[in-house]
């Protein structure tokens, strides 16, 4: 059936340019767009003419064929309206002509605005022109569509059928201008750090590789840019950030991806406290530009974005929820004390069983804003260690909907301990953990030349996005996320 309709098309383009009509001209006269027209004229009442005229265009996605008059609807991006067409105003050539046009068609009108018996806002069409033809049919309302996978695939087509998909593309954009407007207005410079990097640090996760022909050598999309960032502190730029992609060749899921979009930023003579403060303003702005409250909806849960936020020990999190005692506790007591617990791990370093416990039992309680600080020194090789408690960090992540969307730091600017916690990581690398760190020689030469105390963070904007737009996977907030190869018959 499908093939029939595309068939159909072809022959009336085919039509079109034997007639000399050019199906795809170059050039469009547009006086207003559909949204303007709405706002200019919605004083009108039912059966009230405006005398103006108003030049739109917009793509046709509804037709009523009433013999000697038809209706047909015209959408842009900034709305819908009603078109009115005549045999008497456009003569038998122009009006078959017009009603010879298909669902998807681009048309360019011309003509009074008035309103209809009904109500209805409406072009009287005085004359018209086809700005692009369409040779597939438009797919039907795609509202609870079960094979998602299309929508991402073909995500035109479902920007066309769904206005959700739409709006929730339009909040973001929305969110991240109001981020880079919150970072200008307090003095950040924002900059641009390389994707292709020829050691992968700033995160423990595993690269994708690639390799540069002409230089012979191998690089790696950037996991983050976090010590190139910190480079720029050495070098004297006291407030910076950076909006842009990263790259983890890691397990996909509702919320991860293998190319994602983060917010990075480091502020000299700050801290992690400084941070705590700086994720909190920053996400109460976006919210207020995005939604107009600090009250949000997200997957059937009322959210309080208004300060103060909670504050919780990671420690204390993880022994109150699960049940295991892990503070000042080595990694063979907390293996030995789960096992009685009757809670399966597997054998890791101390940190990253406190990490597995926590991912377990706490992290999807994290409904309401929430800072869960003080991290283990092994899970964090690049914050710097908490004055007088030992084997911690000065670390902290933030929670919102069961979600992790930021995590930041007291950055680490002793170069002594810093090179040792790379080769703590180098240590792990070889013994098979291919997600640790390696010793990256040119972060540690500028380092050496003195940082300032400083405080850095990074969001991930996807999962803020899906926060602000109450999306429950990741690829609903990603235009075109990455897929399987579709299989070829």
């Amino acid at each position: 059936m499908s093939e029939s309709l595309v068939q159909a098309r072809l022959n009336k383009l085919r039509t079109l340019r034997c007639q000399g009509t050019n199906p795809y001209p170059a050039r469009v006269a547009r006086t207003d767009t559909i949204g303007e027209v709405t706002a200019r004229f919605s004083g009108l009442v039912p059966e009230e003419r405006s005398g103006k005229q108003a030049t739109i265009t917009g793509r046709v996605v509804a037709f009523r064929r009433m013999g000697k008059a038809s209706f047909f609807d015209l959408r842009d991006e900034t709305g819908e309206i009603q078109v009115y067409a005549t045999l008497d105003a456009l003569e038998v050539i122009g009006y078959q002509s017009l009603c010879d046009n298909d669902i998807g068609d681009f048309l360019q009108v011309c003509g009074e605005v008035f309103r209809t018996k009904r109500g209805e806002l409406t072009i009287d069409v005085a004359n018209w022109a086809l700005l692009a033809k369409s040779l597939r049919p438009l797919p039907e309302k795609w509202h609870g569509l079960k094979d998602v996978e299309l929508r991402y695939r073909h995500r035109s087509l479902d920007l066309i059928a769904n206005e959700r998909a739409r709006d929730i593309f339009v909040r973001r954009s929305r969110m991240v201008a109001a981020m880079r407007r919150f970072l200008d207005e307090r003095g950040f410079v924002e900059v641009e750090t390389p994707i292709m990097q020829p050691m992968a640090g700033g995160a423990t996760a595993r690269p994708f590789t690639t390799h540069h022909n002409t230089l012979n050598i191998d690089l790696y999309l950037r996991i983050a840019p976090e010590l190139y960032l910190k480079r720029l502190v050495i070098g004297g730029l006291e407030r910076v950030y950076e909006l842009g992609k990263s790259f983890r060749n890691e397990g996909v899921s509702t919320e991860h991806h293998p190319e994602f979009t983060t917010l990075e930023i480091y502020e000299a003579y700050s801290d992690y406290e400084g941070m705590m403060s700086l994720a909190e303003e920053l996400i109460q702005r976006s919210a207020m530009d995005v939604i107009g409250s600090l009250k949000i909806h997200y997957q059937g849960q009322e959210i309080s974005l208004e300060s103060p936020w909670r504050r919780l020990d990671l420690e204390e999190a993880v022994e109150d929820e699960s049940g295991v005692p892990v503070a000042n506790r080595s990694a063979e007591d907390i293996l030995s004390d789960a096992t009685r617990a009757g809670i399966d791990l597997p054998v890791l370093p101390r940190g990253k069983l406190i990490d597995q416990l926590f991912e377990r039992f706490v992290e999807s309680k994290l409904i309401q804003p929430t800072i869960i600080k003080d991290y283990p020194v092994d899970t964090s090789p690049l914050a710097k260690k908490k004055t007088g408690v030992k084997g911690v960090a000065e670390r902290f992540e933030l929670f919102i909907g069961g979600m992790e969307l930021a995590n930041a730091f007291t950055e680490l600017n002793d170069p002594i301990d810093q090179r040792c916690r790379f080769e703590q990581q180098e240590g792990w690398r070889k013994d098979g953990d291919d997600e640790a760190q390696q010793i990256d020689e040119d972060f540690l030469f500028a380092l050496e030349h003195g940082m300032p105390p400083t405080g850095g963070i990074g969001f991930g904007v996807d999962r803020v996005a899906m926060l602000l737009t109450d999306c429950s996977s990741i690829r609903d907030v990603i235009l075109f996320p990455t897929l399987r190869a579709k299989k070829r018959r």
